[in-house]
């Protein structure tokens, strides 16, 4: 994890990208460095640490989450 900031230095689309590789069966979980490298996200791999230990449900729960957030963001500003 980056300085504590959790999925901060995640950009919305690499969030989206990991999600849909997870949903394909494409990302195995736990996450790790190897499964991230292998599932074609290696520009993820020092920027989700805090997935890291979660079993799928969750680790589907926390990206879900932060997209929504994201978009509810992007739509208040708008």
């Amino acid at each position: 994890m980056i300085g504590g900031k959790g999925l901060v230095h995640v950009s919305t689309s690499d969030l989206k990208l990991m999600l849909s590789r997870l949903h394909r069966g494409q990302l195995g979980c736990p996450v790790t460095h190897d499964r991230l490298v292998i599932a074609g996200l290696p520009q993820l791999v020092d920027k989700v640490d805090f997935l890291k230990g979660l079993d799928e449900a969750a680790v589907r729960a926390v990206l879900v989450a932060v997209i929504a957030e994201r978009s509810a963001q992007e739509q208040r500003r708008s």
